[in-house]
């Protein structure tokens, strides 16, 4: 059976829809994630910064520093859950 004119017309409109659409979703979704790794690798420099700062003892790196602190910070927390 033929398709009318009709349905193939509007067959094409949502062709051209879904396409448009996807290539829009595709350009949003990769400028969010540009824009989300960009903040997220200015607070890690931030936090490298304020930890090589003020939180390292002499001679520890940040890396070794920051693995300390958490240690420190799940120390506290099974502490105060043990009461």
């Amino acid at each position: 059976m033929a398709k009318s004119k009709l349905v193939k017309a509007n067959e094409k409109i949502a062709e051209g829809v879904t396409t448009g659409f996807k290539k829009m979703s595709d350009g949003v979704t990769s400028g969010f994630k540009k824009m989300s790794d960009s903040v997220v690798e200015g607070y890690t420099k931030i936090e490298d910064k304020f930890v090589d700062q003020f939180l390292t003892k002499d001679g520890e790196t940040v890396e070794e520093a920051k693995a300390r602190l958490k240690e420190e910070e799940e120390a506290r927390r099974n502490n105060g859950n043990e009461k």
